[in-house]
């Protein structure tokens, strides 16, 4: 787990501008454009799927590069909050908890700054 507190702040703080779209908007478009759909979608799954690879290790070479990022990290913490499990948003699930936990304290207190 990343020890900076200023890294899930600063992690939240860029999911402020999504505060308003609605779950539908975002669950389209990460279906739509998210790298790991894309690829289930099109083949049997990674090369590496087989590999023995932390969660942190798999969302670095699954999300590399993907353009929906911060979408699929948003549609994440809203539908699974701190349930949340596997590989979302470039995070690993240890890293979304604490993302959630600082994202959960913005929006309950008014938002973004």
């Amino acid at each position: 787990m990343v020890n900076s507190e200023n890294y899930y702040e600063v992690i939240a703080a860029e999911l402020d501008r999504y505060a308003k779209v609605p779950d539908e908007v975002l669950l389209e478009i990460v279906t739509r454009d998210g790298a790991c759909m894309w690829l289930w979608a099109n083949e049997d799954g990674p090369e590496w799927e087989s590999e023995e690879i932390t969660d942190r290790e798999a969302a670095a070479r699954l999300c590399a590069g993907c353009p929906v990022l911060p979408v699929c990290l948003e549609l994440e913490l809203r539908t699974a909050g701190e349930d949340t499990v596997g590989v979302w948003g470039g995070l690993s699930q240890e890293d979304r908890r604490e993302v959630f936990r600082v994202w959960r304290a913005r929006r309950e207190g008014g938002g973004s700054s």
